[in-house]
């Protein structure tokens, strides 16, 4: 039987909106991401995506939110200090809002939906980390609160697990988690060039 996703099966859409009628979330694009304990696969890659996905939505004047999580002084999360701070190649600029979140989904215990909603937003671009743990949160938690989210995958990025049966490798993880989303709460795109301007 061949496979099918829920959306199919629904008639959800399946191709990502214009990126001049969405909204960017930039997820923790953080240097908590990029060495050290929580370094993730394909770190650099990802961030060239997302460098270029943001130099196009600005082009395009297309609203970004940056998201930035804090888990309190001296932990890899700090805010406050360089290790939580956005990375600077695509750190915010002129009035691009940040948004800090201490939970997975970026809705919870923040004014996220509150801004989408005052400015009419309903489609969503999200970019940025971890695959399986803030993107595949904020994008389920945007589905339910009727937003539309597109995720980009060359500009998401993730890392290797302990599982109950042994290591589950950031590829499969990666892989497993785009797959989630794409069954019913977003479109998932392969990178940048596949949203139309």
């Amino acid at each position: 039987m061949p496979s099918t996703t829920l959306r199919e099966l629904t008639g959800m859409p399946a191709a990502a909106p214009s990126l001049a009628g969405s909204t960017l979330i930039m997820v923790d694009c953080q240097n908590t991401y990029t060495r050290g304990v929580m370094e993730l696969e394909g770190v650099q890659a990802a961030l060239d995506e997302a460098e270029e996905l943001l130099d196009r939505a600005r082009s395009a004047g297309t609203p970004v939110i940056h998201i930035q999580h804090d888990a309190g002084a001296g932990s890899p999360y700090d805010v406050r200090a360089e290790i939580g701070a956005i990375v600077d190649r695509v750190a915010p600029r002129g009035d691009e809002p940040v948004v800090v979140k201490g939970a997975p989904n970026s809705f919870v215990g923040t004014d996220l939906q509150d801004r989408l909603t005052a400015a009419g937003a309903h489609d969503l671009v999200l970019a940025g980390f971890m695959t399986h743990m803030c993107i595949n949160s904020t994008a389920r938690g945007a589905f339910s609160l009727g937003f539309a989210p597109v995720v980009v995958g060359g500009a998401t990025a993730t890392r290797s697990l302990p599982g109950p049966d042994g290591a589950v490798a950031a590829s499969a993880l990666q892989a497993a988690s785009l797959a989630s989303i794409a069954d019913l709460f977003g479109i998932v795109v392969p990178n940048t060039k596949a949203i139309p301007d």
